[in-house]
Protein backbone atom coordinates (compact mmCIF):
# COMPACT_ATOMS: atom_id res chain seq x y z
CA UNK A 1 0.00 0.00 0.00
CA UNK A 2 1.08 3.57 -0.98
CA UNK A 3 2.09 5.86 1.84
CA UNK A 4 -0.58 8.02 2.07
CA UNK A 5 0.24 11.26 5.11
CA UNK A 6 -3.01 11.73 7.33
CA UNK A 7 -2.02 15.08 7.52
CA UNK A 8 -2.47 16.24 3.67
CA UNK A 9 -5.63 16.03 1.43
CA UNK A 10 -5.85 14.96 -1.65
CA UNK A 11 -7.43 14.59 -5.17
CA UNK A 12 -8.81 11.90 -7.11
CA UNK A 13 -5.83 12.75 -9.70
CA UNK A 14 -3.00 12.06 -7.36
CA UNK A 15 -2.32 15.13 -6.17
CA UNK A 16 -1.41 16.05 -2.50
CA UNK A 17 -2.13 19.08 -0.49
CA UNK A 18 -0.33 20.35 2.57
CA UNK A 19 -2.32 23.98 3.95
CA UNK A 20 -0.63 26.28 6.20
CA UNK A 21 -2.78 29.39 6.96
CA UNK A 22 -3.47 30.87 3.33
CA UNK A 23 -0.77 28.91 2.04
CA UNK A 24 -0.38 25.70 0.34
CA UNK A 25 1.90 22.98 -0.92
CA UNK A 26 0.89 20.20 -3.71
CA UNK A 27 2.56 17.39 -5.22
CA UNK A 28 2.16 14.35 -6.52
CA UNK A 29 0.99 11.84 -4.35
CA UNK A 30 3.26 8.51 -2.96
CA UNK A 31 1.02 5.78 -4.82
CA UNK A 32 1.02 8.53 -8.45
CA UNK A 33 4.88 8.50 -8.50
CA UNK A 34 4.85 4.52 -8.32
CA UNK A 35 2.21 3.90 -11.23
CA UNK A 36 4.46 6.41 -13.08
CA UNK A 37 7.76 4.84 -12.14
CA UNK A 38 11.20 6.55 -12.90
CA UNK A 39 10.68 10.59 -12.86
CA UNK A 40 13.38 11.78 -15.92
CA UNK A 41 11.37 16.11 -15.55
CA UNK A 42 9.13 17.99 -13.94
CA UNK A 43 7.47 20.85 -15.73
CA UNK A 44 6.18 23.48 -13.28
CA UNK A 45 4.21 26.52 -13.75
CA UNK A 46 6.07 30.19 -13.30
CA UNK A 47 5.67 32.39 -10.24
CA UNK A 48 2.49 34.48 -10.17
CA UNK A 49 0.85 32.22 -12.89
CA UNK A 50 -3.17 31.83 -11.53
CA UNK A 51 -5.13 28.51 -11.51
CA UNK A 52 -8.47 27.74 -10.92
CA UNK A 53 -9.14 24.33 -9.68
CA UNK A 54 -8.40 20.92 -11.89
CA UNK A 55 -6.59 23.25 -13.98
CA UNK A 56 -3.15 21.70 -15.22
CA UNK A 57 -0.35 23.57 -13.95
CA UNK A 58 2.27 21.29 -15.38
CA UNK A 59 3.76 17.77 -16.26
CA UNK A 60 5.70 15.04 -14.86
CA UNK A 61 7.46 13.03 -17.81
CA UNK A 62 8.98 9.29 -16.32
CA UNK A 63 10.55 6.14 -18.33
CA UNK A 64 6.45 5.23 -18.85
CA UNK A 65 4.73 8.42 -20.03
CA UNK A 66 4.65 12.19 -20.03
CA UNK A 67 1.57 12.65 -17.26
CA UNK A 68 -0.44 16.57 -16.59
CA UNK A 69 -0.60 17.96 -12.64
CA UNK A 70 -3.58 19.27 -12.05
CA UNK A 71 -4.27 21.93 -9.52
CA UNK A 72 -6.01 20.36 -6.41
CA UNK A 73 -7.72 24.40 -4.90
CA UNK A 74 -7.90 27.76 -7.50
CA UNK A 75 -4.46 29.68 -6.32
CA UNK A 76 -1.59 31.71 -7.59
CA UNK A 77 1.85 30.33 -7.43
CA UNK A 78 4.02 32.19 -4.82
CA UNK A 79 6.87 29.38 -5.09
CA UNK A 80 8.53 26.80 -7.55
CA UNK A 81 10.36 23.95 -6.23
CA UNK A 82 13.76 24.49 -8.59
CA UNK A 83 15.39 21.48 -7.09
CA UNK A 84 13.18 19.20 -9.31
CA UNK A 85 15.31 20.58 -12.92
CA UNK A 86 17.98 19.15 -11.28
CA UNK A 87 16.77 16.53 -9.19
CA UNK A 88 13.27 14.79 -10.81
CA UNK A 89 13.73 11.58 -8.69
CA UNK A 90 12.94 13.90 -5.75
CA UNK A 91 9.21 13.02 -6.78
CA UNK A 92 10.08 9.46 -6.67
CA UNK A 93 12.41 9.13 -3.42
CA UNK A 94 9.87 11.73 -1.39
CA UNK A 95 7.26 12.78 -2.96
CA UNK A 96 6.05 14.47 0.47
CA UNK A 97 9.06 16.14 0.95
CA UNK A 98 11.64 17.48 -1.08
CA UNK A 99 9.53 16.02 -4.56
CA UNK A 100 6.86 18.79 -3.61
CA UNK A 101 6.07 20.71 -6.51
CA UNK A 102 4.92 24.17 -6.00
CA UNK A 103 3.50 26.48 -2.72
CA UNK A 104 0.22 28.48 -3.76
CA UNK A 105 -1.27 31.24 -2.32
CA UNK A 106 -5.08 29.43 -1.90
CA UNK A 107 -7.97 31.90 -3.53
CA UNK A 108 -11.21 30.41 -1.90
CA UNK A 109 -10.39 28.15 1.12
CA UNK A 110 -13.52 26.46 1.19
CA UNK A 111 -12.28 24.21 -2.02
CA UNK A 112 -9.71 22.42 0.72
CA UNK A 113 -13.02 21.42 2.15
CA UNK A 114 -14.07 19.30 -1.11
CA UNK A 115 -10.97 17.11 -1.25
CA UNK A 116 -10.33 13.75 -0.05
CA UNK A 117 -8.71 12.67 3.39
CA UNK A 118 -6.20 10.07 3.33
CA UNK A 119 -8.67 7.76 4.59
CA UNK A 120 -11.16 8.50 1.75
CA UNK A 121 -8.31 8.75 -0.83
CA UNK A 122 -6.68 5.02 0.07
CA UNK A 123 -10.06 3.87 -0.58
CA UNK A 124 -10.24 5.40 -3.61
CA UNK A 125 -6.99 3.81 -4.30
CA UNK A 126 -8.47 0.55 -4.15
CA UNK A 127 -11.65 1.35 -5.83
CA UNK A 128 -9.63 2.31 -8.80
CA UNK A 129 -7.15 -0.57 -8.84
CA UNK A 130 -9.80 -3.38 -8.42
CA UNK A 131 -11.83 -1.92 -11.83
Amino acid sequence: MSNTPEDLSYTKDHEWVRVKGGDATVGITDHAQNQLGDVVYVELPKIGDKFDAADPFGSVESVKAVSEIYMPVSGSVIEVNSSLNDAPEKVNTDPYGEGWMIRIKIDNPAEVDALLSAAEYEDYIKEESSE
